[in-house]
């Protein structure tokens, strides 16, 4: 590994003598446990250059852990939170075939979803519901809620060693069918999915990706596309060789939702055309009473802990889940996606 350039580390020229100490220190929010806390012992330390000299350390403590919390560097904003992401892993990814609602802040850093402040957002890993999907991910809090609004993150691998094994014998027979209507009003619409307003490059995508697609007639369903994937219930780690719960049944079935909202649709909709939906893999409805085991295994395993403006938690997205919890006041955190892979089963 390339010896760091002190001149280049720190971010002022202010001569510094660090050769008897450390350039960061570690700790943890909880004994040996998910997040690894890395701070620097200088000041104005430049996380992006430091990183860039120590990415091998980083990918070991993140495979390790599953996510790495860096503290007290001082990132100001989003263009240097997205040289950090490019230190580590290169050119960031599009968010394309989207599930939540965001918006592009610069580059490829978006806002984190922007549901309502009231609204839980369930432990999840992101872009799970699809084939391809980003083996990292990181957030930047440039300012944090008044009140709540902490981004929750749990062990993938202690998830799938929580479940039932009958449960994860029939998943993983299975696997899971995710099926989307898209529509105005309701959900996000194609063109907000796809980043487009062309049904060719709609068709082109869903292809390549092995969505199955159906354009509709608006006037009968209210919809103007559906699609239908089956994806993998749960993955194998490229490098750990580890499997992990990584799916989003338990976000995208209609047991996700509110009680009185899943009523109002139901009454106005047929099953196959919700606007969002999970199925076992061969059509078969998958029971209430198995989701909700899960959601309350991702809820034991959730570790929250505070946001402080400056923080940058990066994640493994296989190793670790996500969420936010409702919030009072503004919060804005940004969110950007690296190194792109594709489950090795298709």
């Amino acid at each position: 590994m390339t010896k760091p350039n002190i001149k280049q580390l720190i971010s002022t020229r202010k001569s510094v003598n660090i050769s008897s100490e450390k350039l960061i220190q570690t700790s943890y929010l909880q004994p040996d446990s998910l997040p690894l806390v890395v701070q620097p012992n200088l000041d104005n330390l430049n996380l992006a250059i430091w990183t860039e000299n120590n990415r091998s350390w980083i990918q070991s403590k993140l495979i390790q852990y599953g996510g790495i919390l860096f503290r007290g560097f001082n990132v100001k904003d989003a263009s240097q939170f997205q040289q950090f992401i490019q230190a580590l892993s290169g050119k960031l990814i599009e968010y394309s075939y989207r599930s939540t609602p965001r918006n592009r802040v610069s580059g490829n850093i978006y806002t984190s979803t922007e549901y309502p402040a009231t609204h839980f957002i369930p432990l999840h890993n992101e872009m799970s519901y699809s084939r391809t999907y980003p083996l990292k991910i990181a957030f930047f809090c440039i300012k944090k809620a008044e009140q709540g609004g902490e981004t929750p993150i749990a062990d993938s691998r202690k998830v799938f060693s929580r479940i039932n094994t009958k449960i994860k014998e029939r998943f993983l027979q299975k696997q899971i069918m995710y099926v989307r209507n898209y529509g105005v009003g309701l959900d996000l619409s194609w063109q907000d999915v796809f980043n487009t307003n062309s049904k060719h490059d709609v068709e082109t995508y869903c292809h390549q990706a092995g969505i199955q697609l159906e354009w509709r007639d608006t006037k009968k369903s209210g919809f103007s596309l559906r699609t239908q994937q089956v994806c993998q219930a749960v993955a194998k780690h490229p490098q750990t060789s580890e499997i992990v719960w990584f799916n989003q049944a338990h976000l995208f079935h209609i047991s996700s939702l509110d009680s009185t909202i899943r009523a109002q649709l139901l009454a106005n909709f047929s099953a196959e055309d919700l606007p969002r939906n999970a199925y076992y893999g061969d059509g078969s409805t998958i029971e209430d009473s198995i989701l909700e085991e899960i959601r309350e295994i991702y809820q034991q395993e959730a570790i929250t802990f505070p946001w402080q403006e400056g923080d940058v938690l990066l994640l493994d997205n296989m190793l670790s889940a996500h969420g936010r919890m409702p919030f009072q006041g503004s919060r804005k955190v940004v969110v950007g996606m690296a190194e792109e892979y594709k489950s090795p089963e298709y």
